[in-house]
């Protein structure tokens, strides 16, 4: 187990401990929410410069044709919208009275997008052909948080807001066809009778999470549905040493999801 994962459980760990500070007379009542939703990666005006999704949209000028200022090894993708996708979740949960919950969850996102280069072609062939790729994306957040719900108890309609952890263990992959800037030349990786693997950068980052969500009952307080906003940061490494055109990966997001209850 990394250090950062354990860190995170810890904090999890931490984080029930304050919430069981509530009063004794307090309920304690377990909960099991189960759903899905939509991630929306952070925009590529919003990343930082050296997210590899940023160097991948805007490009570079690539020496091998610096005769010609419009060759660029930028890829061919509509910013951040291609890797809009479901996603979905489980989370554990204990609340303390009417107003506080404590959650550790875990969710799971991945999406694969097709690219080309912008600028270039193979011109071997006639008429040219397109030098295509794909580029993966996958995330596993495991989350703690704590929830706050100012008014109304279980079996009431519940407003609330929250906030805490997450490791997002991660997986950032790229394979096709590409172009060495220095040469010009093309050359494969991670393709079927290539010999070059497919780049591929993985680990696990650690960032904060906030929420907010409404909690609505089925009739009575046994079964229920929630529909939450969540926003999580992080920043992994995709790292120049490893083939990649830029450093960092940012895993940042929201998340628009639905999820079903159960109470125990």
């Amino acid at each position: 187990m990394s250090r950062r994962v354990l860190r995170v459980l810890v904090s999890v760990w931490l984080l029930s401990s304050a919430a069981a500070v509530a009063p004794a007379s307090a309920q304690t009542v377990h909960s099991l929410n189960i759903g899905g939703g939509w991630f929306f990666p952070r925009g590529i005006d919003s990343r930082p410069i050296d997210d590899v999704f940023v160097r991948n949209f805007y490009g570079e000028l690539v020496p091998a044709f610096d005769f010609d200022p419009n060759y660029t090894d930028a890829l061919l993708f509509q910013g951040m919208e291609d890797f809009r996708s479901g996603t979905f979740f489980g989370e554990w949960n204990i609340s303390f009275g009417h107003r506080v919950e404590v959650g550790a969850g875990v969710g799971f996102y991945n999406k694969t997008v097709p690219t080309v280069y912008r600028d270039i072609v193979n011109g071997l062939f006639d008429p040219p052909h397109e030098i295509a790729q794909e580029i993966g994306l996958r995330i596993v957040p495991v989350t703690g948080v704590v929830r706050f719900m100012p008014f109304g108890r279980a079996g009431d309609i519940q407003p609330y807001v929250g906030a805490g952890i997450a490791a997002l263990t991660y997986r950032y992959s790229e394979k096709g066809e590409f172009v060495d800037v220095q040469t010009g030349n093309i050359f494969c990786a991670g393709t079927p009778g290539c010999q070059t693997p497919a780049y591929v950068a993985s680990g696990t980052a650690v960032g904060g999470v906030w929420l907010i969500g409404v909690k609505l009952p089925f009739g009575g307080d046994i079964y229920g549905m929630n529909v939450e906003y969540r926003r999580q940061y992080g920043t992994g490494k995709a790292g120049i040493e490893n083939g990649f055109v830029a450093d960092k990966i940012d895993l940042g997001g929201g998340s628009l999801l639905f999820s079903f209850t159960v109470r125990f």
